[in-house]
């Protein structure tokens, strides 16, 4: 059996020992409600500033770090009008690095993903605004929930000088109406390289969604974009594997 590791906390399990809410029962119960309730979320307003598709090309590359690249994933897995959510590393070195590499803290590298969108579908600016609303919580200092380190920070990686400033625009703009209780600590940088997860990483919590932190941190995700974004939620997810589900 083919080993890798799944997050619980800052400990790791090896996927052969994988924790379902079956076996965990009544014990995960007060955990799993705290963190369905960490995870709440309101909706915010929409960029003024957002990025025109001057160019007519028919997709284009946003990438978003906002702590375990399984949410995150998953969210934008979940989103109309993105054709791909590629989980990944960024902002850092050595190139094509591996997942025990970044996991030590020591790359520089960001937990991040890579999305493909239909601009005409979807806007950048809309995925701004699920991004800082849905998919993370942009006030939490280099972590995001039980995950600690600067390879869970709350980052974007800009692939223009226009999403450059429009996210930095938006940033602004939810600041000033104090959209969430805490300053947004998420920095904006022009994106340099993206280097593709290990497979086991991708469309993780779709393939495992009986996982302790797959059912406690990133699923009540998935129902926030379906709440508040109706419009821009689908059903099935776009999966890296090709198949939808």
């Amino acid at each position: 059996m083919q080993l890798h590791t799944q997050r619980f906390g800052s400990r790791m399990i090896h996927a052969g020992l994988r924790l379902s809410l079956a076996t965990l029962g009544i014990i995960s119960l007060g955990r799993l409600v705290s963190a369905a309730v960490a995870e709440t979320a309101a909706p915010i307003i929409p960029p003024l500033t957002d990025v025109q598709n001057s160019s007519g090309s028919k997709t284009e590359k946003a990438v978003f770090a906002g702590g375990c690249f399984w949410g995150v994933q998953a969210v934008f897995q979940h989103t109309k009008g993105v054709t791909s959510a590629v989980s990944g590393y960024t902002g850092g070195t050595p190139a094509a690095p591996s997942y025990e590499q970044v996991s030590s803290g020591a790359t520089g590298h960001a937990e991040s993903v890579e999305i493909t969108f239909d601009p005409k579908q979807i806007s950048y600016g809309r995925l701004l605004q699920i991004y800082f609303s849905v998919a993370h919580d942009p006030t939490q200092l280099n972590r995001q929930d039980p995950d600690e380190g600067t390879q869970y920070r709350s980052e974007i990686f800009a692939t223009s000088d226009a999403q450059q400033r429009a996210a930095d625009a938006y940033i602004a703009e939810l600041d000033k109406a104090r959209a969430f209780p805490h300053p947004i600590v998420t920095k904006v940088e022009p994106l340099k390289a993206f280097y593709p997860a290990e497979l086991y990483h991708q469309d993780y919590a779709t393939l495992h969604p009986d996982s302790l932190y797959i059912a406690a941190y990133d699923l009540p995700k998935i129902a926030n974009l379906k709440k508040l974004y109706p419009e821009f939620y689908r059903e099935q997810a776009v999966l890296v594997g090709g198949d939808q589900q």
